[in-house]
């Protein structure tokens, strides 16, 4: 049986070199490309691949946002991140997502191979530079009472708040989100008072800072 893919990554020269490598391997087929979370997640909507190969740092939409919402919408479909960012925070929030796998790009193309197939096959799959980074958050657990993006702000809130770090207007991020523009004036309103921030320059810094976006702007 055939496992079919689809490749999420803001860099065409990946994605498609990716692409190439499993189109190689016997029964993975990768069906569609995404060049960001957004499109990932609609493609995924669309097509309803196996897996999804997902970059974590992308525009629009990051890897964490897009998968907790495929896996919300797309139950059977399961992800892998593949990603340079692979420090506490983002792998604990990418497994809280609801991610299957996770390896660094950094990993050779047989390990992102073997992660593909076992988690089609229904098993988690994670590096052993992974598996360390999340002994390592056990062991060091706290309480989650900090300025966290993730602890403080709901998914709509982060997704605004990627938006408007990435030079977005109010009108822009209520097309984007089909959403009216007094909803958006709403959630930034309620963001910037949970995490205590008043200008537009402190929300971009706040969000780089927690890995909702780079400096794509």
């Amino acid at each position: 049986m055939t496992t079919r893919i689809i490749i999420a990554d803001d860099h065409k020269i990946v994605r498609e070199a990716i692409a190439s490598l499993l189109n190689s391997e016997n029964e993975m087929e990768v069906i569609a490309q995404a060049q960001d979370g957004r499109a990932a997640v609609q493609i995924t909507r669309e097509q309803q691949p196996d897996v999804v190969v997902m970059d974590i740092a992308m525009p629009n939409l990051n890897g964490i946002e897009a998968t907790r919402q495929i896996v919300h919408d797309c139950p059977d479909v399961r992800v892998v991140i593949l990603s340079e960012k692979w420090d506490r925070r983002c792998v604990c929030e990418a497994l809280k997502a609801g991610a299957s796998g996770f390896v660094p790009k950094r990993c050779g193309f047989e390990e992102l191979a073997t992660a593909i197939r076992n988690v089609a096959d229904n098993h988690t799959y994670l590096s052993s530079e992974i598996t360390g980074v999340v002994v390592d958050g056990y062991i060091h657990q706290r309480k989650e009472q900090d300025n966290s993006a993730y602890s403080v702000l709901t998914n709509r809130e982060r997704e605004v708040l990627q938006l408007i770090a990435e030079g977005m207007s109010t009108k822009q991020i209520a097309k984007e989100l089909h959403l009216s523009v007094k909803t958006i004036e709403w959630h930034r309103s309620q963001l910037m008072k949970k995490v205590r921030l008043t200008s537009i320059a402190d929300l971009v810094k706040y969000a780089i800072t927690e890995g909702l976006t780079c400096t794509y702007v």
